[in-house]
């Protein structure tokens, strides 16, 4: 069974974005990758061409502002 982890940051427009993308990139065999934010925003095109650059495709993700459900999730499911 994949773990899953949840990549949080403030409005879920670079890091949080640029890091699911590096673990489904890296271990998406192991690993089941999710990102959200507190306050989720527009989707920063500076991360978009860098992760283009080294060839992960991020322009189509979606922001997830439900992070109170993402974050019960993820705790409730660390024992799995």
């Amino acid at each position: 069974m994949k773990q899953k982890v949840l990549f949080i940051c403030v409005h879920n427009s670079a890091r949080s974005q640029m890091a699911e993308a590096f673990l489904k990139e890296i271990c998406g065999d192991y690993f089941e990758a999710h990102s959200a934010g507190l306050e989720p925003g527009r989707l920063n095109p500076l991360a978009v061409e860098a992760m283009r650059e080294i060839g992960i495709d991020i322009s189509q993700n979606l922001f997830q502002k439900r992070f109170r459900h993402l974050a019960a999730g993820a705790v409730m499911n660390t024992d799995e």
